[in-house]
């Protein structure tokens, strides 16, 4: 996707003006195409930063990061839906946190013990908030960038636009600190990227995603998010080209392949949208999937 011309550059911006209305609100899984061409694009484009180019996974989670969304970003107590033998833990680790005073050393163990149960019960924003506290302590690239996945997590998971711009915006500074350290992190680079387009400034995400493949042209998580927002904007020609890419540097990409049948049965393609949808089910083990692939082969019949 690199190109100076102004049409080409028209389309990224129409891509963009495009994503802000609504990234991100589908459970972390491989979403079921609907009938029309339109509800097909706008349900694409949203698992773009969910699904992170890898493969599917089988019984993925679907649990928002923290309950109630709340509007602003800090530690928050574990929620009621949390099995009451770790809500209690998570309790009694908050207790020592707050009482740690100028215990150096111990505060920063037990925030990290704290992230780490919050991350085991996928109330990702709270551990982005306790990792987060540990990389102001002792900062460095690992450090900002562990706090930042965590923060980004939570930001795949947000219900509301109000919510995905406040995550978006803590990725955008953590992932920037990350960045500082080692402009060479394309895993940052690329979530940095994804963290834009709920932003005032999406055609920065796009720069920076093209950035990536710039980089490394065989980078699936790239490869896979421009993929998806191509359908979004329904430029189904590109999102066949990316997916192509990104299934010739992974066959066994399990999303990849899906999105390349999606992709190429809306330009036409049975034959070649019937082989891709066949290798999405045959290499995976998620009901979901093989009950959308299914669904997808009947209609090209």
């Amino acid at each position: 996707m690199t190109t100076n011309s102004s049409k080409h550059q028209l389309l990224i911006l129409a891509l963009a003006v495009a994503l802000v209305a609504g990234l991100f609100l589908l459970p972390k899984v491989i979403v079921k195409p609907k009938e029309g061409r339109g509800e097909l694009a706008q349900d694409a484009a949203q698992t773009a930063t969910r699904d992170g180019g890898g493969q599917a996974t089988n019984g993925s989670k679907a649990v928002a990061s923290s309950g109630q969304q709340p509007t602003t970003i800090g530690p928050e107590q574990p929620h009621m839906t949390v099995p009451t033998a770790q809500r209690q833990e998570i309790n009694g680790l908050l207790a020592k946190y707050k009482a740690s005073g100028a215990d150096l050393t111990g505060r920063l163990r037990l925030a990290q013990e704290l992230a780490a149960k919050y991350k085991a019960v996928e109330k990702f924003d709270s551990a982005g908030y306790y990792f987060e506290q540990v990389a102001i302590a002792r900062p460095g690239e690992q450090a900002w960038k562990r706090a930042a996945d965590e923060y980004f997590e939570a930001y795949s998971f947000a219900a509301t636009e109000e919510r995905q711009k406040l995550l978006g915006a803590k990725c955008q500074e953590l992932y920037g600190k990350v960045l500082k350290n080692n402009p060479d992190n394309l895993d940052a680079k690329t979530n940095l990227g994804m963290a834009y387009m709920a932003s005032d400034n999406p055609v920065q995400g796009i720069t920076l995603l093209r950035e990536v493949l710039a980089a490394d042209p065989r980078n699936e998580k790239a490869l896979y998010n421009l993929g998806l927002l191509a359908i979004q904007s329904s430029q189904y020609d590109k999102a066949v080209e990316r997916f192509r890419e990104l299934t010739s540097v992974n066959a066994e990409n399990v999303n990849g392949q899906f999105y390349l049948g999606v992709s190429l049965a809306q330009t036409g393609a049975k034959e070649e949208a019937r082989k891709a949808f066949q290798k999405a089910k045959s290499l995976s083990t998620d009901p979901s999937l093989a009950a959308s692939v299914d669904e997808q082969l009947q209609k090209l019949n």
